[in-house]
């Protein structure tokens, strides 16, 4: 090998991958040990032949060599494959090469050990390791192991042979073409496991294979579907995500006396040579296959589309009614996958309840678009129709293109713990799936505060726990619910006589705790205006689990976030906005943009002591609100009511605005603004004389009671 030619063809890849778009995200790199190592990879695409020695020699900084299918050894491709280090799989010379770099250490190897690409992901068959190549299906290679075994035995004989018989070990340091003895590497021959997975994996026309069908008319079928697919993941942008196993050690396998014996044979052995030892290495083959092959694949790492495809796969009925499929969708994206002996894509790290309002990362959508393209799927206005079976197998070449929900499902089979969960969440009644959706819900709710609480509390300036837990209030009808959202820098308890009032008119009320509230200061300047829309979006599920007919509600700041909600989700059946805060008379507000660009400032110059992070707050309700207020969630409250403001035509809901005359906090020209802008047919505009910004409780807060009370009931008759 040249290893000039090798770095160079390294410096074209480290170009080339700075311009696909892929997220390539390595997972414990620390196992990679200290020796000669192959490395046993998964394959399904060209991808990892090329970028994967890369990633690897930025790593390790050892020239990283891999067996290449012969086929692809042809003009220009054959050139660069030389000088990346690539061995064909029909070399005569390859074992040799292989073992020798690895007795030496100057080069570790990739080694797919399918033998070929897996396009269809499917490697079980009757809980076996299979692998369906050039139309049959057969059991994985295990030359991956062998040449394993057959580089530790000769590393062991070797290092023997150089006390006890050193014109033995210059024999065998000839045979393999090292130049001394003294060469052969003292750590040992490993195998590490590699796992690869692509996410998302999608196939469509791209300017490569458009290139490809115009400028050659000898362009396969084949060739076209392997662009489609790998140009479609490298030019539209691929997570991918490698993961490496614990290492498995090699010397272990030969511990048998009769081994042993080979090992220190005072007979000459050549490389080819026939051993006594040669049926119990042969059955050690077998053995480091199956584990490097287990190992492979249960390190995928899971990601929402293997969830959808496998939940699809179980569901016992073709009809399927779309809200009843995104909460099994939910509940899964919530397993511990950890517990489960899985790894999760990184996109699991932030709350999943988006899939069941607004779905704004588009999980379900994209997925749901394949599955309807490709004819798994048809979509009704009763709800979807599973058209296509599982078990179809489209010929293997096009699998990537003709049915990839099965492929992706097929990627996680190997994942025995999980399938039984998804099989079990597929089949239960969906009576049950919505039941155990809304206790998971509020159970949630009350760990977060909990734990929440527990980190942050300050003894002297917290409040009771009370103030900030969350809380449903239950009615005497599931016709209608409210979930209602409490105020920045307050908590559930600043709602509650509402809550109670709505409860005693036979409404079921849900009180959400806004992220960073009911705590203290420092939990709120942590806290993205996001984190406080996934909570209500949380309790808008829940009442919607609960109730026909849902109206979302807020005051302040949780009027925005009523308004938000309201205009992310047509299931709305009505919103009502009690002091939104468009505009803010507070002087602490107004100050806080220049604060916030001196924070920045400071933190160019790594400076702390000049900070303000804080500013002094009077509350009305001092047993409720904080008395500092983070300047980073004013900041925070100014992004929220900024992308409601943009939303605002969006609503179609009936709606109320309700307004202090004498606020405070809020200019009623801003909520006038809020009315004006509402997309409502159906808006109400109410004004009430007080003259504090709270108007939800204390004297005369009855008539705003009843004003929303009716507000609610109105709506209820409507819907």
């Amino acid at each position: 090998m040249n290893r000039y030619a090798y770095k160079t063809t390294g410096l074209a890849i480290k170009a080339l991958s700075k311009i696909v778009r892929s997220d390539v995200q390595i997972h414990n790199a620390k196992n990679i040990p200290k020796g000669s190592v192959i490395f046993a990879v998964n394959h399904f695409t060209r991808i990892e032949t090329i970028l994967l020695p890369y990633h690897i020699y930025q790593l390790i900084r050892i020239p990283v060599w891999s067996l290449a299918d012969y086929g692809l050894f042809v003009g220009f491709l054959k050139t660069f494959l030389d000088k990346m280090g690539a061995v064909s799989t029909r070399d005569p010379d390859r074992d040799r090469l292989i073992v020798k770099s690895l007795l030496t250490g100057e080069a570790v190897w990739i080694i797919f050990p399918e033998g070929c690409m897996v396009k269809n992901k499917k490697i079980i068959e009757d809980g076996n390791f299979m692998v369906f190549c050039d139309g049959c299906l057969r059991p994985p290679h295990t030359g991956l192991a062998t040449l394993a075994l057959r580089a530790e035995f000769y590393r062991q004989r070797l290092l023997f042979m150089q006390t006890h018989a050193p014109d033995e070990a210059l024999r065998l340091a000839n045979l393999f073409q090292i130049e001394s003895p003294l060469q052969v590497n003292q750590e040992g021959i490993f195998i590490v496991p590699v796992n690869i997975t692509y996410y998302p994996v999608r196939a469509r026309e791209n300017i490569l294979s458009t290139l490809a069908s115009l400028t050659s008319d000898d362009v396969t079928e084949r060739m076209i579907e392997e662009i489609m697919t790998e140009g479609t993941m490298l030019l539209s942008g691929v997570d991918m995500d490698i993961r490496f196993s614990e290492p498995i050690k090699i010397s272990q396998y030969m511990k048998n006396a009769a081994v042993k014996k080979d090992i220190t044979s005072a007979q000459v052995i050549n490389f080819d040579d026939p051993i006594h030892s040669k049926k119990i290495l042969r059955r050690s083959v077998q053995r480091v296959t199956d584990r490097y092959m287990s190992s492979i694949y249960s390190m995928t790492t899971v990601n929402h589309d293997h969830l959808f495809a496998s939940l699809l796969k179980y569901l016992p009925r073709p009809y399927i009614d779309t809200e009843d499929f995104k909460r099994r969708l939910y509940l899964a994206t919530t397993l511990d996958l950890h517990k489960l002996s899985a790894f999760r894509h990184k996109s699991f790290d932030r709350n999943q309840i988006s899939l069941l309002t607004d779905d704004r990362y588009l999980k379900y959508a994209n997925f749901l678009k394949l599955a309807i393209q490709t004819g798994v799927l048809e979509e009704t206005e009763d709800g979807l129709i599973r058209k296509s079976a599982f078990s179809a197998t489209p010929e293997f070449h096009l699998a990537r293109i003709e049915n990839p929900v099965a492929v992706i499902a097929n990627e996680i089979e190997p994942l025995h713990t999980l399938q039984n969960e998804l099989e079990f969440l597929a089949r239960q009644p969906a009576i049950r799936t919505k039941y155990h959706l809304t206790r998971k819900l509020i159970q949630k709710a009350q760990f977060d505060f909990e734990r929440d609480y527990a980190n942050f509390a300050i003894e002297g300036e917290s409040k009771e726990k009370a103030v900030g837990r969350p809380y449903l209030v239950k009615g005497a009808s599931r016709d209608i619910g409210v979930v209602l959202v409490h105020g920045y820098m307050a908590a559930p308890l600043e709602v509650k006589e509402l809550a109670d009032y709505l409860g005693s008119q036979g409404i079921y009320v849900y009180v959400p705790r806004l992220k960073g509230h009911g705590t203290a200061p420092e939990d709120l300047a942590l806290r993205s205006y996001m984190d406080w829309v996934d909570a209500v979006d949380e309790g808008y599920v829940i009442i919607r689990n609960i109730c026909k007919r849902v109206i979302a509600g807020g005051f302040s700041a949780g009027a925005g976030l009523a308004l938000f909600i309201a205009s992310r989700t047509n299931a709305v059946d009505g919103v009502f906005a009690v002091c939104p805060p468009l505009k803010l008379k507070n002087i602490s507000a107004r100050f806080v943009p220049a604060v916030n660009a001196w924070n920045r400032l400071l933190n160019r110059v790594n400076i702390d002591s000049g900070k303000m992070e804080f500013v002094e707050n009077c509350p009305e309700n001092p047993h409720i609100n904080y008395v500092r207020n983070p300047i980073a969630g004013v900041k925070e409250l100014e992004s929220l009511m900024d992308d409601v403001e943009a939303r605002l035509p969006a609503i179609t809901a009936p709606a109320l605005v309700v307004q202090s005359y004498g606020d405070p906090v809020v200019e009623p020209d801003g909520t006038l603004k809020v009315y004006e802008q509402l997309g409502s047919a159906d808006k109400l505009y109410q004004v009430f004389n007080f003259d504090r910004h709270g108007i939800l409780s204390g004297l005369g807060a009855q008539r705003v009671h009843r004003a929303i009370g009716d507000f609610v009931e109105y709506c209820g008759k409507i819907a």
